[in-house]
């Protein structure tokens, strides 16, 4: 199942959601990391195992200069805060550092300081590393975002250019969203200076920059309700300030929505740089930067594919490699497999972050857990 809500409100609709959700509820207690883990597959050289448990809707994943793992939630409200991770074999210490918050899935960390995206509020807990046991309370930094919960959850990261950017989901399935909505936008770090950075976004919940170009890339989910093979999520690129990607008009690059469509062409908007599948709700990605892994994953783009919701079989459930080179594409490929078998989800990745030793963790918002992956090359088998 992938937890994004519909637009049609209908009693049958709202039913099949309540029952989605309880179905979620029941079986989220009886999975364990430990769980989890006996059924993922990595390529050879590749080791998986548990960085954190116990961090209930494991969401988006910063670190702080002080080696800190931050880690937020959507449906928990919390924000969690991991350390001491393999003391005596032992995974990481969670701590909360912030509750009753609204979707708080978005963080991000910026000059000492722990910013939250919360709908319509940004907030930020200032000097956090420092309080980890008695944190601050948080400080508005803005309250103006929009205030539909439909895809207004958050992935927050500061850019290169010391601004911090906030994505602002369509309030729909599929709709004319208006000026506030599907749009990337970036403030400065106190919450003033708005500005459009690219439109007709439906829903993005993962962003990075890419090393060298310092273009910044995203995933894009897309709508619902035109059947198991359309449309394709996205992996797109942003070239120029207002770039428009084509929601609701057209989906994909090259399919005009049937209702919202008519009278637009689709090579009026951006087309992504690869489909990733329909359906597999592709969250969040970063650009692999450490050295730990093989080189053909150096610069490659990571995405955390929470998994499909919607589909008469099950689609996503894996974290992906696109293997580039500048912007082409060489190839789209599981780096973890098996959160799903036999359409029953053990585990469904939300993000993933390259850690400074060149290992990835990865949210998994299903068991409430993160994972820790790391490579050696193997050994050489003996010669007979």
């Amino acid at each position: 199942m992938r937890w994004r809500r519909r637009s049609d409100t209908s009693t049958k609709e709202t039913a099949m959601r309540g029952f989605a959700l309880s179905i979620l509820l029941f079986v989220a207690p009886a999975c364990s990391a430990a769980v989890a883990l006996d059924s993922l597959s990595l390529p050879s050289g590749f080791h998986i195992e548990v960085y954190a448990d116990a961090v209930p809707n494991a969401r988006e994943l910063v670190r702080g200069a002080n080696g800190t793992v931050f880690v937020g939630s959507r449906d928990a409200g919390k924000v969690y805060a991991l350390t001491d991770a393999g003391h005596e074999g032992k995974p990481a210490r969670v701590r909360v550092v912030a509750s009753g918050l609204q979707m708080p899935s978005g963080i991000t960390f910026h000059d000492g300081d722990l910013y939250i995206g919360a709908v319509s509020r940004i907030l930020v807990l200032r000097d956090i590393e420092q309080h980890l046991d008695d944190p601050p309370k948080p400080i508005v930094v803005t309250n103006k975002l929009p205030d539909k919960t439909h895809h207004g959850w958050k992935f927050l990261a500061f850019g290169p250019d010391g601004r911090l950017y906030v994505p602002t989901g369509a309030p729909c399935n599929v709709c004319k969203p208006g000026k506030d909505f599907a749009k990337l936008i970036s403030m400065k770090a106190d919450g003033s200076d708005w500005r459009d950075v690219a439109l007709g976004i439906r829903n993005s919940v993962g962003f990075d920059w890419q090393p060298g170009t310092q273009q910044l890339w995203f995933t894009d989910n897309g709508r619902d309700e035109l059947g198991d093979d359309l449309p394709s999520d996205e992996l797109n690129r942003i070239t120029r300030t207002g770039e428009h990607f084509g929601f609701p008009y057209c989906h994909q690059g090259d399919t005009l929505d049937p209702e919202f469509g008519k009278g637009k062409s689709c090579k009026d908007y951006t087309p992504p740089v690869l489909k990733l599948g329909a359906h597999v709700a592709s969250l969040g990605m970063r650009f692999y930067t450490g050295t730990m892994f093989p080189a053909a994953y150096r610069g490659a783009a990571i995405i955390a594919e929470h998994g499909s919701w919607n589909r008469s079989k099950k689609s996503g459930y894996r974290v992906m490699t696109v293997r580039l080179d500048g912007s082409r594409v060489l190839g789209y490929e599981p780096l973890i497999d098996g959160f799903q078998h036999d359409e029953i989800a053990q585990g469904r990745p939300a993000d993933v972050l390259v850690m400074p030793d060149g290992a990835l963790l990865v949210s998994d918002d299903l068991v409430g857990a993160v994972y820790r992956v790391s490579y050696a090359a193997p050994m050489p088998s003996a010669k007979k």
